[in-house]
């Protein structure tokens, strides 16, 4: 069995494009301005006839795909989450969730979240899945890894729906080797416990599991749940999660409000109530290497773990 690789979730879209075409998926791919970081120039030094780059103009990239896509092909773009669906997010309302029930279009939004680090607080995103989750016809995931990026993009390009993948910029650890099987709506345990659940996404996955080591220094059974995809989520999961542990908390690098931790409250409400923490940005950002923020907001494992505890306290 191979090992998992240790890269940048953006550095997975390439890989995703070229599976599908050699699975023939008729892919078209677009970028606006920026595909050397999106890493989106791969994919057209392989396949020039299916990429173009439209510069910095992500409301007509939408445009384009949309057409694209009326057209038959299954359309991807590409920029910073910041921009996309930042700029353009009245584009991908009107020409892509409302159409027909949804046109075929993808966006593959890299430089998510704060981790985008030293660009500073107008270029972290913490705005981009409250907005996604609100049209309706998305899918909405946030992969922990490379090869769950890799799979995600794959996913999202067999299925005739529109959807968005957010990509991360850092290096981050790899969970998963080539014969994970990502399923859009399904969530991953990667740690088994019995006293509480840790329901994390992106980069915080990995952070859950290393708040899941310092509560099991303290005797505390954490379950660990990659919920990669915000839309649909894994109800089933959840459900699970809220029966057999009694308490929850959701991690996210994005706002408390309309990402990870609303989808999950939400099921809770509806099915199996139960003592929720939410742990993710509350504030706007600043300049500073992508770990160095992750401290400055607080998305640590020891965090983590205290909000593990709170929500254990209020157990009935």
């Amino acid at each position: 069995m191979s090992e998992p690789v240790s890269a940048a979730t953006r550095e997975a879209y390439p890989a995703g494009l070229l599976q599908l075409v050699e699975d023939g998926v008729d892919v078209v791919a677009i970028d606006a301005d920026l595909s050397v970081s999106t890493m989106g120039y791969q994919f057209g030094e392989k396949h020039p006839n299916r990429w173009q780059t439209v510069g910095v103009a992500e409301q007509n990239m939408v445009g384009i795909a949309a057409g694209f896509a009326a057209a038959g092909k299954t359309a991807f773009i590409a920029s910073f989450a910041s921009f996309l669906p930042g700029r353009c997010f009245d584009q991908v309302r009107t020409s892509v969730a409302q159409p027909r029930g949804g046109l075929n279009v993808k966006l593959v939004a890299s430089h998510g979240g704060v981790t985008v680090g030293e660009d500073g607080m107008s270029a972290q995103a913490i705005e981009d899945l409250a907005l996604m989750t609100a049209l309706i016809p998305f899918d909405v995931i946030v992969p922990a890894d490379y090869e769950e990026a890799k799979q995600a993009v794959v996913a999202a390009g067999k299925t005739a729906k529109p959807a968005y993948v957010r990509t991360g910029r850092p290096k981050v650890p790899g969970l998963y080797t080539p014969e994970y099987g990502f399923e859009i709506g399904k969530a991953s345990m990667l740690r088994a416990g019995s006293d509480v659940t840790l329901i994390a996404c992106g980069v915080l996955v990995s952070v859950a599991l290393k708040a899941a080591e310092l509560l099991a220094n303290e005797s505390i059974g954490a379950r660990v749940l990659n919920m990669a995809t915000i839309k649909p989520i894994d109800r089933e999961a959840v459900i699970a999660a809220a029966r057999e542990t009694g308490a929850i908390v959701t991690a996210e690098e994005h706002q408390t409000h309309g990402g990870l931790g609303t989808a999950v409250a939400r099921v809770l409400v509806e099915t199996t109530p139960a003592p929720i923490e939410f742990v993710g940005v509350d504030r706007y950002g600043t300049s500073g290497k992508w770990d160095q923020l992750l401290d400055y907001f607080e998305l640590t494992p020891a965090r983590l773990a205290q909000a593990a505890k709170d929500a254990i306290a209020r157990k009935r």
